[in-house]
């Protein structure tokens, strides 16, 4: 039978469901959308704090814990949310009931703390929504092959969300947080920062992958491939659709629904990296695997990577990794030791990295050229330069990352009037 109703994703993150009376006020905010005439499937979060709390307590017993067990453990956060929700949905007089990953289910890969989706079967969701019913879906969430819970990494519930939309063939995500869009970098920082309207998928996943927290990764990634309309809206404001039926808050959309492109559309920031720094490497083939194999092993990410050689033959590598797996890196890098042979390993997680992003870059050359003049004048060093076709990113010392956010806000002309 063809579908005639819209059916729409809603997922909130943990602020807005941070307490019982945010969750009561997300229940009227669903039912509205369910009195439109909408079939609606809702995704959550952890409720504030709860998910730092839960991964407190395991870094406390052990800081090299068992993953599978840290996921038994962090994914509580999401099942209690879930289940809150769906009594005060009924409260309300919808009917509803919760999933959990494994009950709907989302199956993933066994790399746990940040386990990527395999599959979903969206036919019981779909069959519950047809029915009149509205699911609400731990976030965050899977299980893996080996009957496992499985966690998608911090902001895995984006992700969740955005999977989920692809396998009931939704016709938008709505993806409900403590902001009111997307903006040229963060309002908290410069208060000059314009909200954007309409951002395209490359620009939203490269500002994502290098510390904007609006949207996770993966959910970007995932929403590009899988063409889901993404809006991302504030469940503290009850602004109305505009007269032509646009939402408030910001698209994620294909370039081509773009008419006119700015040179630098964002500035993003991100306080998770540490830099490791490996020195006096003998220059022969085969090391750079050797460290980098077992990191990739471990399933740790290394993103920025410098390396150079002196006239006497020695090299020396910088490269960044999570704070949260600096430790396990280093571990790493020291049992590669004896066939690396490196004199010295210096670390520093007193780094912040900064990335200015636009798609307009690959047609207009000096962006590069402009991060760094402004970046120089105000006497900040830049460590460690990466780019890509519309981003350059680089680290430097944490304690200039509000100096260096404003100064390039306002050399890229992205100030609101």
């Amino acid at each position: 039978m063809e579908r005639t109703a819209p059916r729409i994703v809603m997922k909130f993150g943990g602020t807005s469901v941070a307490d019982l009376e945010r969750i009561r006020a997300v229940a009227k905010r669903i039912r509205a959308q369910v009195d439109a005439g909408c079939e609606v499937a809702v995704v959550v979060s952890a409720m504030a704090g709860v998910t730092n709390r839960l991964v407190g307590y395991c870094s406390e017993l052990s800081p090299l814990h068992d993953p599978r067990e840290y996921d038994a453990v962090v994914a509580t956060g999401e099942q209690i949310t879930s289940g809150l929700l769906a009594i005060s949905l009924q409260a309300l007089g919808i009917r509803s009931r919760s999933f959990q990953g494994w009950q709907v289910p989302i199956l993933t890969d066994d790399a746990h703390g940040k386990a990527r989706i395999s599959s979903i079967n969206g036919e019981g969701l779909i069959a519950c929504m047809s029915e009149g019913q509205v699911p609400v879906i731990a976030g965050f969430q899977g299980v893996d092959r080996n009957g496992r819970i499985a966690t998608l990494g911090r902001g895995g519930s984006d992700t969740s969300a955005v999977a989920i939309a692809a396998a009931v063939n939704a016709d938008r995500c709505d993806i409900y947080t403590d902001v009111d869009g997307i903006y040229t970098t963060d309002p908290r920082i410069v208060a000059k920062a314009r909200k954007l309207d309409k951002i395209t998928y490359e620009e939203m996943l490269e500002l994502a992958s290098v510390g904007a927290k609006v949207l996770q990764t993966r959910s970007v990634e995932l929403a590009m491939k899988e063409r889901v309309r993404v809006q991302v809206l504030s469940s503290f404001s009850d602004d109305a659709p505009a007269p032509d039926g646009r939402l408030p808050g910001s698209l994620v959309v294909d370039e081509d629904e773009i008419l006119e492109q700015e040179l630098v559309t964002g500035i993003a920031y991100s306080r998770d990296e540490a830099k490791i720094s490996m020195r006096r490497i003998p220059d022969r083939p085969g090391i750079a695997a050797a460290i980098f194999g077992p990191l990739a092993d471990a399933s740790i990410n290394v993103d920025m990577i410098v390396q150079s050689t002196g006239e006497d033959g020695m090299t020396n590598m910088t490269f960044t990794t999570g704070k949260a797996d600096l430790q396990r890196a280093i571990a790493l890098v020291e049992a590669a030791r004896e066939f690396t042979q490196y004199g010295e390993l210096l670390t520093d997680d007193a780094v912040v990295k900064i990335s200015v992003v636009g798609v307009g870059m690959r047609s207009h050359a000096g962006v590069a050229s402009t991060m760094f003049r402004t970046l120089s004048d105000r006497g900040i060093n830049v460590q460690v330069i990466s780019t890509s076709e519309i981003k350059v990113s680089v680290l430097i010392a944490a304690d200039y990352a509000e100096l260096a956010i404003r100064a390039l806000h306002t050399a890229y002309g992205l100030d609101a009037a």
